[in-house]
C-alpha cells in the first residue's frame, strides 16, 4: 500500500495528486510538439477542477503558471505566456508600515488630532468658532462613552489647548451640551429587549412561554 508520506510533494493541491502525475509524464516526453499537445490538454482539465480560476480576468494565464509550478519549472513547451519566474514563489512581502504616532488621549481616537489641526487652518471667524464648538461637543461625547459618569467642561476645555497646542480657544458665549443630554441620547440609540411574557411582547408568528405560537382571538361575528 502506498501512503501519502512516501509520495512526492504536492504543490497545488486543488489540482490533486493524477494532475501532478499527468504533469510528470508530460515532462517525460520527448517530442515537444507532442509535448506542448499534451500540456494544453492538461490545462483543459485543470479548467475543469479548478473552475474558481474563471473568476479572474486571465484565468488561462494563470493555469499556465500553476503548470509551471507544479512542473518545477522543468516543463519546456510552447506555451502561449512568458514563464514565472522562480523568484516569486521565494520572495517575501513587504513589511507593513504601522503608525508611530501615539495618542495623546485614546477615548477621543486618533481622528481629533487631524480634525484639530485642520480647524487650525481656518481664518477667524463665525465658521471657526462653529467648528471649534463643533469638536468640542464631540470631545465630551467621546469622553461621556468611555466614563459614562460625568465630565467637567473645563477638562474638555484642557484638553483641546492641549491637543491644539493652544491654538484653538472656545469663545466664553458658547456652552457645550449638558452630561445628561449626552447620557439620554446615549440610552435612547439602545434598544430595549422585550421580557418574555409580558403582554405585546410576542407578535403574530411568535412563540409564547410555553413554546406554543401564540394565536390571535377571532371577535364574535353574527350571521347576517
Amino acid at each position: 500500500m502506498e501512503y501519502n508520506t512516501g509520495r512526492g510533494k504536492l504543490f497545488i493541491r486543488e489540482y490533486g495528486r493524477n494532475t501532478q502525475k499527468l504533469i510528470q509524464y508530460c515532462i517525460s516526453i520527448e517530442d515537444k510538439d507532442k509535448r506542448t499537445a499534451f500540456a494544453k490538454t492538461i490545462i483543459q482539465i485543470m479548467a475543469q477542477i479548478n473552475p474558481a480560476a474563471r473568476e479572474s480576468g486571465d484565468f488561462r494565464h494563470k493555469l499556465w503558471d500553476h503548470l509551471h509550478i507544479m512542473a518545477e519549472f522543468k516543463l519546456d513547451v510552447d506555451a502561449p505566456y512568458p514563464l514565472p519566474s522562480q523568484d516569486i514563489l521565494i520572495a517575501r512581502p513587504d513589511k507593513i508600515k504601522y503608525h508611530s504616532d501615539r495618542a495623546q488621549y485614546k477615548m477621543y481616537g486618533s481622528n481629533i488630532k487631524k480634525i484639530i489641526d485642520t480647524a487650525i487652518t481656518f481664518e477667524d471667524g463665525p465658521e471657526k468658532d462653529a467648528l471649534v464648538h463643533a469638536i468640542a461637543n464631540h470631545m465630551k461625547k467621546s469622553y461621556l462613552n468611555w466614563n459614562r459618569e460625568s465630565v467637567a467642561d473645563d477638562l474638555i476645555f484642557e484638553h483641546l489647548d492641549s491637543l491644539s497646542n493652544g491654538k484653538l480657544q472656545l469663545k466664553n458665549e458658547l456652552r457645550l451640551s449638558s452630561t445628561n443630554d449626552i447620557l439620554s441620547r446615549n440610552k435612547k440609540k439602545t434598544p430595549e429587549k422585550p421580557v418574555k411574557g409580558a403582554k405585546g411582547a410576542f407578535k403574530k408568528g411568535q412563540k409564547g412561554q410555553k413554546g406554543k405560537p401564540v394565536k390571535k382571538k377571532q371577535g364574535y361575528s353574527p350571521k347576517r
